[in-house]
């Protein structure tokens, strides 16, 4: 567009700034254009309206259809000077088409195919129509369909009603709020334990599904409702760890452990499912380790698992896990580095015996933790290093074992 040519400062959006293609009315009276504006309501969380600060009661975007022909008008006028008159845009789906098409499915089991292939279909257009379902109420549609394991009726040839409600469920990308309703759902349905069911038999793209939706849920739960997860949550969140179905679903396993360990015996229940010698056997394998956010969580997850005696008593009973941890320091990130001397602080502090002390010298941590006090390291870092090593000093500041210019770094 030329520099030169004025645009009418009505064309421009109040937020980009830039010429509106899509421009809709909020409640306040303000024309925004329309991307710019569910970005701001949606994607930052934000309720006001940012030219006059309100409050924008209704979500509901009104066309401003009169401003939208003006500017495609003036861009016609203009083409001359390079300016390109846009398309005229597709109304989004309307929220009554979306709720007729959820009461017609509950006649019979085509009409309900019907429905999650319409629903597939507008899922896959933008995001105005998944806030749009949002609203209509299809998360919760979604979810009784999930909560029904209705995994006998077939969607098509290869996938079940439930496997297909699952993955809709999951790239509609639900907000906070509706996660909660579907966490407190008062209709009886829970959605953890319907989850953690398809974690067990689904196939392998819905069990890598079931692990994304229920880390997003968590994250939104309140505290209590976490304390009161069953062992069984964690039986299942390991065993896709242990499955390593996907890389997706092997970190969203992660992430859920290291949200919901340190709550109450949330540890002690990892550790009966055995989280620890999973953490160690991933942390083993090079592949998992390309990748410096796996083993970050994975160092996490085993730092809360060895603040517990069962958790130290499984990590010492593994044959690679004190070599595996202490390879860790300082080749994977500043976070890793930090769990991992946390860990070996933590079964050294409490589990000491001549013979780990030893090992622990003949697999270099000694000479490891040495170099971390010589390093540009985490203050932290250093403060927890230096203290396992004079927690043992009389053992290993003289052993011939330890080499002789780490002797001059140990300290006094």
């Amino acid at each position: 567009m030329d520099e030169e040519i004025e645009i009418p400062p009505f064309f421009l959006c109040p937020i980009s700034l830039e010429i509106m293609k899509d421009p809709v009315i909020v409640s306040t009276g303000i024309t925004y254009d329309r991307d710019s504006i569910e970005k701001w309501l949606f994607s930052g969380k934000k309720n006001s309206c940012p030219v006059t600060k309100q409050d924008i009661t209704d979500a509901d975007l009104t066309p401003n259809h009169i401003l939208r022909r003006l500017i495609q008008s003036w861009c016609t006028l203009n083409a001359s000077y390079g300016v390109e008159r846009f398309p005229t845009p597709r109304p989004p789906i309307c929220k009554s088409e979306i709720e007729k098409l959820i009461k017609d499915s509950a006649s019979s089991h085509q009409n309900k195919v019907k429905c999650l292939k319409r629903l597939r279909q507008i899922v896959s257009e933008n995001k105005t129509n998944k806030r749009c379902l949002e609203a209509a109420g299809v998360p919760e549609f979604l979810a009784t369909i999930v909560s029904n394991n209705e995994s006998e009726n077939m969607f098509d040839s290869s996938m079940s009603l439930t496997d297909e409600a699952l993955s809709l469920l999951y790239h509609l990308e639900t907000s906070e709020t509706v996660l909660k309703n579907l966490l407190n759902n008062k209709k009886g349905s829970d959605i953890v334990k319907s989850l953690i069911k398809i974690m067990q038999r689904g196939m392998y793209e819905s069990r890598a599904y079931a692990t994304l939706l229920l880390k997003n849920i968590l994250e939104v739960a309140e505290p209590m409702h976490i304390m009161n997860l069953k062992s069984l949550v964690f039986t299942e969140v390991i065993q896709i760890l242990d499955d390593r179905i996907s890389d997706k679903a092997t970190k969203a396993a992660l992430h859920i452990l290291v949200n919901i360990c340190p709550w109450g015996r949330n540890r002690h229940k990892a550790v009966e499912a055995g989280a620890v010698s999973v953490m160690i056997e991933l942390l083993m394998d090079e592949s998992f380790s390309s990748d410096r956010r796996g083993p970050e969580m994975a160092m996490v997850v085993l730092d809360l698992l060895c603040q517990c005696a069962e958790g130290r008593a499984e990590f010492l009973n593994h044959g690679a896990a004190i070599a595996v941890v202490c390879k860790k320091i300082l080749r994977v990130s500043q976070t890793a580095s930090d769990r991992a001397v946390r860990v070996l602080l933590s079964v050294g502090r409490f589990c000491a015996t001549p013979s780990l002390l030893h090992e622990m010298l003949q697999l270099g941590v000694v000479a490891k933790l040495c170099l971390v006090l010589q390093v540009n390291c985490g203050s932290k870092t250093k403060d927890k290093a230096k203290e396992l090593l004079k927690l043992h000093a009389r053992v290993w500041k003289d052993s011939p074992c330890l080499p002789r210019n780490m002797i001059l770094a140990y300290p006094s």
